[in-house]
């Protein structure tokens, strides 16, 4: 029997099945990581393991084991006994850097979330989440405030972008749907002194959102509407209505009634800005949003990661006729500008 061969005349290799069925220890070991400190005590001068161990409280045997494991990964170097840091491990691991992201962690690698991929193959049977009541729409759920607490370092890029294409809109009378952390709409109002923003959203997690308004300086021009965004009254006149990374948990015909609700919540001249993972018509492609259906059939009853085409026929059967998408810059996310005239 003949050995298989790729097309480039290379025998096969098994590597690559291997590496992802192993690929949760990368996760554990970089939540890990985080957790102790290890890059921030690297980037204050812990470079050896007693220094590390002294610094982050832990075993010698156990941070050595795991910064070797980090340097194979990538994230750390080693010279000798001592280690340093890679490029993005500075910019983004340090929480001493202004861009640290290790806080994301907190909610991409939580129960919440990992547990919803524990028998995969059950939810493709069902085409569905296993998870009790909605999933992770249930109202007050517990994984909404990790969510608040843990993902402004990822959002921020995108909230940022956003409020630059809206900063001369004056009036600005804006509504945040599932609004989280609030920083879509604080950083509307950050840029835009003109900005009134009301943020709708469960009570809990508003919570969350309120205090960073405070801590952003702007909380005398934002103002909470706790509730269900399916069951509560909106409101009329706003010129701006936000949905960020809201509408993928839902199927067509809720997406579509939402959307409507948002056009009778409008004036005249209003938009809706749309953030959301949106892959292109493949549905492969790219892979960072591409790969985002699959968070949805673990984690909701019907969500998905829709297309363009598909959010412009949803926007459309809402009565609005103009849909355009943008790349964002500094995010892989786009984002979807709708106007009824």
């Amino acid at each position: 029997m003949t050995q298989s061969a790729h097309p480039t005349g290379l025998p096969l290799s098994p590597e690559r099945i291997f590496a992802a069925m192993n690929a949760f220890q990368a996760t554990a070991a970089l939540r890990g990581a985080i957790e102790l400190e290890v890059f921030t005590a690297i980037a204050e001068g812990a470079t050896t393991i007693p220094a590390l161990a002294a610094r982050c409280q832990a075993s010698e045997r156990g941070l050595r084991i795991l910064c070797d494991f980090l340097t194979i990964q990538g994230f750390l170097t080693k010279n000798g006994e001592t280690y340093g840091l890679a490029e993005d491990s500075a910019i983004f691991l340090n929480k001493h850097s202004p861009t640290y992201f290790g806080s994301v962690a907190t909610f991409m690698n939580s129960s919440h979330l990992m547990d919803a991929f524990g028998n995969l193959a059950e939810t493709v049977r069902r085409g569905t989440t296993l998870l009790s009541g909605d999933g992770s729409m249930d109202p007050e759920h517990p994984m909404w405030i990790e969510f608040a607490r843990s993902m402004i370092p990822m959002m921020m890029p995108a909230a940022q972008e956003i409020a630059a294409s809206v900063s001369t809109l004056n009036p600005c009378r804006v509504l945040d749907i599932a609004a989280g952390h609030g920083i879509f709409g604080i950083t509307i109002a950050k840029q835009n002194p003109h900005a009134e923003i009301t943020a709708l959203d469960w009570a809990n997690v508003l919570t969350v959102a309120q205090e960073n308004a405070q801590a952003f300086g702007v909380a005398e021009r934002y103002q909470t509407l706790p509730g269900s965004a399916f069951e509560l009254d909106w409101g009329t006149d706003y010129d701006l209505i936000l949905f960020t990374n809201f509408l993928h948990h839902f199927d067509v015909p809720t997406c579509e009634a939402l959307i409507r609700k948002a056009s009778a919540a409008l004036n005249e001249n209003g938009r809706v800005i749309t953030l959301e993972f949106v892959p292109n018509e493949d549905r492969i492609t790219p892979p960072p949003l591409a790969m985002f259906s699959l968070v949805m059939l673990a984690m909701t009853t019907h969500g998905d990661a829709y297309t363009f085409a598909e959010y412009d026929q949803m926007f459309r059967a809402a009565g609005f006729v103009r849909n355009e998408m943008q790349q964002l810059t500094k995010s892989p996310q786009r984002i979807i500008v709708s106007s009824r005239q």
